[in-house]
């Protein structure tokens, strides 16, 4: 159950007395809701409102709330340490905090309605996450640098992982021939012969929206083609179009590219 509390609950008295087994209480007429102080409680003994009948006496004994109907209460009884005894009509009822609430919040308790346990937390920067309805886990501190990303294959939902580096990697090439591998999916591959060049890209590498990125860094014209079973698709043509010319190619369907930038047929 879930605790809950006001800071505008009005003390009243029991409209009549009851037994030391008795499960309701009903209290003065019309001041059922001002006890409450605006705490509605769920349905199905899901929330409890603590309050103390014959306050600051020897019978006090605390109780909880857990169902309302206009000025009668249902009551679970002897709580916070206190004993089920009997009241009499005219009994003080009043909401308080009890130690049993402090110690809740203290030490933490491993239930629905409780406060996170210490214990969930086991080093510096974990995060306390939800892994379900109703459940609170611990997600360990990642690396340095490492971003939070949601991720629904995980148990929690979200995971550390490394951002990508927005800065290109450079792959230097100085053959006259160059197949590409998946290594160079968004990098900069540059190609500096004094001869023509042939790139060659490949099927069953890339995947869909990765793109390989190719510099013209010599003379070397550089031409651009498929191993057979994979497309270029390119206007005007597959070339690059002087040194220092820039290219990109993007995998846009399985095998397929298109070839953009300063390029020429």
């Amino acid at each position: 159950m879930t605790r809950k509390y006001s800071s505008i609950s009005v003390e009243t008295t029991l409209a009549s007395g009851i037994s030391n087994s008795a499960t309701t209480m009903t209290v003065a007429s019309g001041t059922g809701s001002a006890l409450m102080g605006g705490v509605t409680l769920a349905a199905g003994n899901a929330d409890i409102f603590t309050v103390a009948l014959d306050v600051d006496t020897q019978n006090e004994e605390v109780v909880y709330i857990t169902a309302v109907s206009s000025d009668t209460f249902t009551i679970v009884r002897g709580q916070a340490g206190t004993s089920a005894i009997s009241h009499t009509g005219g009994a003080t009822v009043k909401h308080v905090l009890t130690s049993a609430d402090l110690n809740f919040y203290t030490a933490g308790v491993a239930t629905a309605d409780a406060a996170v346990p210490e214990s969930v937390v086991t080093a510096k920067a974990d995060l306390l996450v939800g892994a379900s309805s109703g459940v609170v886990d611990n997600l360990a501190v990642g690396t340095n640098g490492q971003v939070l990303t949601a991720d629904a294959t995980q148990t929690l939902g979200i995971k550390w992982a490394t951002p990508v580096d927005p800065n290109l990697t450079l792959n230097a090439q100085t053959g006259t021939t160059y197949t590409v591998v998946s290594g160079d999916a968004n990098k900069l591959v540059t190609l500096n012969n004094a001869s023509a060049i042939t790139v060659t890209i490949p099927n069953g590498v890339f995947t869909v929206g990765q793109q390989i990125n190719f510099l013209q860094l010599g003379a070397g014209q550089v031409t651009f083609v498929g191993d057979g079973t994979s497309t270029i698709l390119a206007n005007p043509g597959v070339k690059t179009r002087a040194q220092y010319s820039i290219a990109t190619a993007i995998c846009i369907a399985s095998n397929t590219f298109l070839l953009t930038g300063d390029i020429t047929a």
